[in-house]
């Protein structure tokens, strides 16, 4: 079992919070208390915390934005370390072969932030991300995407640490990127750095393409509720949302948790929701999409709980 002074000695005694709300920390709003919750100041630091987790045999998990986390209303019996201040982006002055520009950046840096920086150098490649609500550590990790871009598309490489403390690169073709996938999930790896190169182009056409994709993104997607963005990966031949909308499902509610009406492969937080609830909407979408027509959604969303 881990100790709070030893956790305030090596991350600092300011940085360290007990029984804090991972509700505050999810772009769902939900989730009770977390033991321990660590704002992780640098990678030295993250190295020595995950170790004397080890040491002590604590759970621990490492957190971005919380955007694809449902945490359970019990909370967390662990130490939360989140990596949000890992936020810095280099433009590297080196260029590919192909006159690509070079970015390397922490994976706690928002998506969003990195797409307006690229976008502002007039790079081209990384629009699809800007409305993203994630860190790149989970994007890495999921290999994530939106409206025809993916993360694979760009990346060089990526800096993670394993489960026994090493750190190693790991080039694009061994991250096996693929849909929401990554070697990073089988491993259990962290993400502590990644390198991109994008293209020149021109800058009124990126920062138009990116109002655009967000425009659509505001559109068609509940972006008013809390929600971990679309709950269910895409099953091969269909679309998720499409799935539950004709299930007549649209707006199914349990508590303040509902099938977004706006776009039905979001569920959404509404008011107060809880975990509970939660999973009583995503397993009467799971069974009922199940029986009508055969096909079983898979959960894009991470659950964190004990069950």
């Amino acid at each position: 079992m881990v100790q709070l002074e030893q956790l305030q000695k090596i991350a600092g005694t300011d940085y360290v919070k007990i029984q804090e709300p991972m509700s505050a920390h999810t772009t769902f709003r939900i989730g009770g208390p977390a033991d321990f919750f660590i704002e992780v100041q640098n990678e030295k630091i993250l190295v020595e915390l995950i170790r004397y987790c080890r040491q002590q045999e604590e759970a621990f998990f490492v957190l971005g934005n919380g955007s694809n986390l449902l945490v359970a209303d019990e909370g967390y019996r662990g130490v939360m370390l989140s990596t949000k201040r890992f936020s810095k982006i280099e433009f590297l002055e080196k260029a590919t072969d192909e006159g690509k520009t070079v970015v390397r950046a922490g994976s706690g840096v928002k998506l969003s932030t990195l797409a307006s920086q690229v976008a502002a150098k007039s790079l081209t490649g990384f629009e699809f991300a800007s409305g993203i609500p994630g860190t790149l550590g989970g994007a890495v990790t999921m290999n994530a995407g939106a409206y025809g871009g993916e993360i694979r598309d760009v990346i060089q490489n990526a800096r993670v640490l394993l489960q026994d403390g090493t750190i190693l690169t790991l080039s694009k073709n061994e991250l096996k990127l693929s849909y929401r996938h990554s070697i990073i999930q089988e491993q259990n790896m962290i993400v502590l750095e990644a390198t991109f190169a994008f293209e020149p182009g021109d800058q009124i056409q990126i920062q138009n393409k990116m109002k655009e994709l967000n425009s659509r993104r505001r559109e068609k997607q509940p972006l008013e509720y809390g929600s971990a963005g679309s709950t269910f990966k895409r099953p091969e031949g269909y679309f998720a949302g499409k799935l539950i909308q004709d299930a007549g499902l649209q707006g199914y509610r349990v508590g303040d948790v509902m099938v977004s009406e706006k776009h039905c492969g979001f569920v959404v937080n509404v008011g107060e929701g809880t975990y509970a609830q939660a999973m009583a909407v995503i397993k009467h979408v799971q069974e009922t999409v199940w029986e009508r027509f055969g096909v079983m959604l898979e959960l894009e969303v991470r659950r964190i709980c004990d069950l």
